[in-house]
């Protein structure tokens, strides 16, 4: 892996953890665009980066979980169990199809497809109650978490953006913006240092990582700890970006390039940009 490489990689998932437009999806079409291998490790720490940034701007909110009644800590564990079950039973044949086959760009192009959907839908809905004066009236209770929840498992998936499919669940229960936005970062730290701690465990125990940085070297090492902090520091830009198009539901130029980005995923599985890792 280049070091421009690793900047581009940490630059993506700063990006996109935040942004409705799908980080996992994003870093498997570069990986592949770029032939690289760097196995579960690359994708681990970028990750980290951006679990850095989201605990940097709700260090606060994070604080709160732990003070009595609890009440949204528990809705927080609450809609982490979909995503936790789904990780449990079935990352062994996600990671499968993201590292085999030669039609990942096709199931990237449906999925970028679903997410467009999802976000013009959303936000022409929630534009239409406001209009109503009906819009944003639950907070975060039963109503909008176990939407969230549900939708963050089905997000697993690369191309089903995580903050935009969780976003759009608890605004198509009528959950305020600002409120349903920020338990969504907050669904994010429990999955980014559950998958952290997996992978990691993984990566060590079968020898990935000693062999993937045995084999990149120093400059491996390099890239990889650049990527780790643009995308912590691009996250922390992401995340207030998200934060003010919640609050006036506009989503409609994520799902144009979302749009965009399927048609080039279709385009290049065809021409054979888009092989197996």
């Amino acid at each position: 892996m280049e070091i421009w490489q690793a900047a581009v990689l940490g630059l993506v998932q700063g990006l996109t953890e935040f942004l409705p437009v799908s980080s996992s999806g994003h870093l498997i079409f570069l990986q592949r665009l770029f032939g690289l291998d760097g196995g579960l490790f690359i994708p681990l720490v970028l990750h980290l980066g951006t679990l850095v940034a989201v605990c940097t701007v709700f260090f606060k909110d994070i604080l709160a979980l732990f003070k009595k009644p609890f009440k949204t800590l528990g809705f927080l564990a609450l809609a982490t169990i979909p995503a936790g079950l789904v990780g449990l039973f079935a990352d062994d044949y996600i990671e499968d199809f993201i590292s085999g086959g030669n039609y990942v760009g096709i199931f990237l192009s449906v999925f970028f497809l679903i997410t467009a959907s999802l976000l013009l839908v959303t936000e022409t809905l929630v534009k239409k109650r406001a209009r109503a004066g009906e819009g944003g009236c639950a907070g975060i209770g039963w109503r909008t978490v176990i939407p969230m929840g549900l939708a963050q498992a089905v997000a697993v998936l690369p191309g089903i953006s995580r903050s935009g499919s969780t976003i759009c669940a608890g605004a198509l229960v009528n959950g305020r913006g600002e409120e349903i936005a920020k338990f969504s970062f907050l669904m994010s730290i429990p999955i980014i240092l559950g998958g952290f701690a997996v992978d990691l465990a993984k990566g060590l125990w079968h020898g990935e990582i000693q062999a993937t940085f045995a084999a990149g070297g120093t400059s491996f090492a390099v890239g990889v700890a650049l990527g780790f902090v643009i995308s912590a520091a691009v996250g922390l830009f992401a995340i207030k970006v998200m934060l003010k198009a919640v609050q006036k539901a506009n989503y409609k130029w994520f799902s144009l390039y979302l749009a965009m980005l399927s048609v080039v995923c279709f385009v290049l599985n065809f021409t054979g940009h888009l092989g197996a890792i």
